[in-house]
């Protein structure tokens, strides 16, 4: 007898074949049968009208803290995802040395916007090498499948203590060490390495990363602690020096290539179109296309809309944080500020100022957003009102700079208004990257790049500013559904939620609906799905808050032939595992 009998859906298998409708049987954690199928079942959907997808994969998130008081890993979990891939971006809670988690809560609170008391209550410190850690890990039995690859910075800061923060260049033996201890990790199941480079990233107090500018021998030593496995991956973000002077590109991707020839592994790095470096997308793919060409497994991790912030007084960002009369009401509560906002004088007297420096020493705000508040009234125009009808590809005739030459006032009193109207929740999509043009044009021809991986979710993550949880979700209704224009093939979206994301990672045995695969499944209703409005809650311990966005139209998720979600609500379930790599 069947567990489950999935019944007359659209199967799309996720290896980009055209979509049939068919049944699919479940035994026992695995997919037994695709075709019509006649057994028995003791559970029966008709899914007449639903697609039936592979369970998709997310390479690109950051519960490595959430994992240890969260089980089902919300939000992803109403996002159709059944495996996902912690520790990117060089930062995590493993190694560390007993007595100095603060140093890696600063590092994660700075880099990924994740409240630090949150993570002091939250944290259960029961490890201290990376092996442990995986092992603390595994104790819990979960709602989702979840990998977990060594960051650099904990691994930088457990074997050069204060010297890493001070940003020594590593010596012979420290590499030596870093090196062991990642092997170590690798041999018990990490899957990969990841490391950052970027100017944006910022400990809570203001400074460079520990990682941020290690040296190239100390990178491809690293990478060669791969040596002999056959498994791992390496993934890796850089601003490639943007805002450093005199264009040093190439001896930056000259890191990334040898990584991947000192490893033999794939590497995947994060690709953006930034602001300002507009133009440093191409200069990427020109360098990855040609590294590919000469036999190197180079990979772009893209995202499926803008890279953006949510502004809002609650929020971790909006335009007039750094206005001193703002600073003087940014106490009270919510509701009390947004009045003493109204008051004419204040207005008068806020939109008179200029924001003071945020970032700096002893600020975790990047130099970006300093940038970004000296054009206020230019990047209006990619700024937008956040309404209950959702739209993450808005026209520039939507924008603040346009609401403003109507009413002819500046920007940034139509801004003002709108943050301090009602009970001062209302929000702004403010679309940083990948928005250059006004449009996802952009995003588009990236999506379309043969050595793209449909990523850069960072759920878990910027839990203040953000909830690209819902990147899964926006694939299948932008893309595939609604956009029109240069629409995404259903077959080819699922592809690349799935699969292909499989495939880099090394695991062979889910992404495709096929007899002996993991019954990774989601039943999906095309016409319900939607992404649904980022609602800011206050559900992380400590009170610490965050934007969580649901989904619609995700009628049962399965992992390992479980149902672990079922019309947006979380069952009981809990066939979660951590995936060790290389264990046979």
């Amino acid at each position: 007898m069947l567990d489950w009998l999935i019944k007359n859906g659209t199967v799309v298998d996720g290896t980009g074949a055209p979509a049939r409708v068919a049944d699919v049987g479940v035994r026992g954690g695995r997919i037994v049968a695709v075709g019509q199928v006649d057994e028995p079942a003791r559970q029966t959907l008709d899914a007449t009208g639903l697609w039936i997808t592979p369970g998709f994969v997310d390479i690109h998130t950051h519960y490595d803290g959430q994992v240890t008081w969260d089980e089902c890993f919300t939000p992803s979990i109403y996002h159709g995802v059944t495996t996902l891939v912690m520790g990117n971006c060089g930062v995590g809670f493993a190694p560390k040395r007993p007595g100095h988690e603060d140093d890696l809560i600063k590092l994660m609170e700075g880099v990924e916007d994740i409240p630090g008391a949150a993570l002091h209550e939250g944290i259960r410190w029961n490890w201290e090498t990376f092996p442990q850690y995986m092992d603390a890990l595994a104790a819990t039995p979960r709602s989702l499948d979840y990998l977990v690859q060594v960051p650099h910075d904990p691994l930088r800061m457990y074997v050069m203590g204060e010297r890493a923060q001070a940003h020594e260049q590593a010596n012979a033996d420290d590499i030596r060490a870093m090196q062991a201890l990642l092997r170590e990790a690798l041999q018990a199941g990490a899957a990969g390495f990841s490391t950052g480079r970027s100017d944006n990233h910022r400990t809570s107090e203001g400074k460079d990363t520990p990682a941020a500018n290690a040296g190239h021998d100390e990178l491809t030593g690293l990478a060669q602690a791969f040596e002999g496995l056959d498994h791992g991956v390496i993934q890796i973000v850089s601003d490639y020096n943007l805002l450093s002077g005199p264009d040093p590109f190439d001896a930056e991707f000259d890191c990334v290539e040898a990584l991947a020839r000192a490893s033999g592994k794939p590497v995947s790095l994060t690709w953006l179109q930034r602001d300002p470096g507009g133009e440093q997308y191409l200069k990427i793919q020109q360098r990855v296309e040609a590294a590919v060409q000469a036999g190197l497994p180079l990979y772009m991790q893209a995202a499926v809309r803008g890279i953006g912030v949510i502004n809002g007084l609650d929020a971790s960002f909006h335009p007039f944080m750094g206005f001193p009369s703002y600073k003087e009401v940014a106490h009270l509560p919510l509701a009390q500020r947004a009045e003493a906002l109204r008051d004419p004088a204040r207005k008068a007297r806020i939109l008179s100022e200029k924001s003071e420096r945020l970032a700096g020493d002893g600020s975790a705000i990047p130099p970006l957003v300093d940038i970004l508040l000296a054009k206020i009234d230019l990047i209006s125009g990619r700024m937008f009102a956040l309404e209950d009808t959702l739209n993450y590809e808005p026209s520039v005739m939507q924008s603040f700079l346009v609401r403003a030459k109507q009413a002819g006032v500046s920007p940034l009193a139509v801004i003002y208004d709108h943050l301090c109207a009602g009970d001062g929740s209302g929000l702004i999509y403010f679309p940083i990257f990948n928005y250059n043009e006004g449009s996802l044009d952009t995003v588009r021809r990236m999506l379309g790049h043969p050595r793209a991986l449909s990523s850069l979710s960072d759920a878990g993550a910027h839990v203040g500013t953000v909830c690209d949880a819902s990147f899964t979700t926006f694939m299948l209704t932008h893309w595939v559904r609604d956009r029109g224009r240069e629409a995404i093939a259903l077959e080819t979206a699922v592809e690349m939620l799935t699969s292909r994301n499989a495939r880099y990672l090394g695991l062979t045995d889910r992404g495709v609906i096929a007899e002996g695969m993991r019954a990774d499944l989601n039943a999906i209703d095309p016409a319900r799905l939607s992404v649904g409005v980022p609602r800011l809650v206050r559900d992380l311990p400590a009170g610490g808050k965050r934007f969580v966005q649901k989904a619609e139209g995700y009628v049962t998720t399965w992992v390992a032939g479980e149902a672990v979600q079922q019309g947006g609500t979380i069952t009981e379930a809990r066939p979660g595992r951590l995936v060790r790599m290389g264990q046979h």
